[in-house]
């Protein structure tokens, strides 16, 4: 299945920025292993706000719960509001001949 997964990412006050910096690393490694396993497809980043975090994702998965793993599994996750799309193929689809 294909997910649609619309990600806000807002950093706790009081954070140091140190801890800033090693979660955005961890999260980058993190996204690169979950799209050499297929779980990630796409990222975007939409325009944002001054301070805001903000991307969508085209995310594959088994079923929601393993989608919900995968979410879970990222280092961002705690900071993140999600919301998720399940998505089926349309019959008029170009791309799905």
């Amino acid at each position: 299945m294909e997910f649609l997964v619309d990600m806000r990412t807002t950093v706790p006050p009081g954070t140091s920025d140190e801890e800033v910096s090693d979660t955005r690393r961890r999260e980058a490694a993190r996204s690169r292993e979950l799209a050499a396993q297929g779980h990630i497809l796409r990222l975007w980043k939409p325009p944002e706000a001054p301070g805001e975090w903000h991307t969508i994702g085209l995310f594959a998965a088994t079923d929601e719960a393993e989608l919900q793993a995968v979410l879970e599994s990222m280092p961002l996750h705690a900071w993140m509001a999600v919301a998720v799309t399940p998505l089926k193929p349309h019959p008029s689809d170009p791309g799905g001949h």
